[in-house]
């Protein structure tokens, strides 16, 4: 994997959980090489095939989304955040397959102060942090 797609992870990870735990974070990353893993067992999938192209596919992951508040941190924040730095570690692990998936293979998740429509009559397969994680969403 690229530098960029590592980049791209740690700012999809800091946007989406930067106030979570490190399992938290983690579990995010994990969905989406989760993500990354179905679309090459289906050959390709619409949310893309590589980490760049799921993180950045349109309204997936809210913080890559142009009007989400979230989006201008991501773009702006600081090598030197002590968080985003976290971000980076985790990152670099996922990417390097040293991270374990704490989510059961879960492709999609949502905070708790948010029931998308997906969501209706699904259970979740892992609940880290102040998310609930579902890997039964995708067939």
């Amino acid at each position: 994997m690229s530098e960029k797609e590592t980049d791209i992870l740690a700012r999809t990870i800091y946007g989406e959980a930067r106030g979570e735990s490190i399992s938290g974070m983690e579990a995010v990353a994990s969905v989406v090489l989760n993500r990354v893993a179905f679309a090459k067992r289906r050959g390709r999938f619409w949310w893309g095939n590589s980490i760049a192209e799921v993180c950045c596919a349109p309204k997936q992951f809210s913080c890559w989304n142009r009007n989400d508040p979230n989006y201008r941190l991501i773009c702006r924040v600081a090598d030197t955040d002590i968080v985003f730095c976290i971000c980076k570690r985790i990152a670099g692990r996922a990417v390097a397959g040293l991270l374990e998936d704490k989510t059961n293979g879960a492709t999609h998740y949502h905070t708790r102060h948010v029931w998308p429509a997906w969501a209706k009559g699904k259970i979740p397969c892992a609940e880290i942090g102040r998310h609930f994680f579902y890997n039964d969403i995708e067939k």
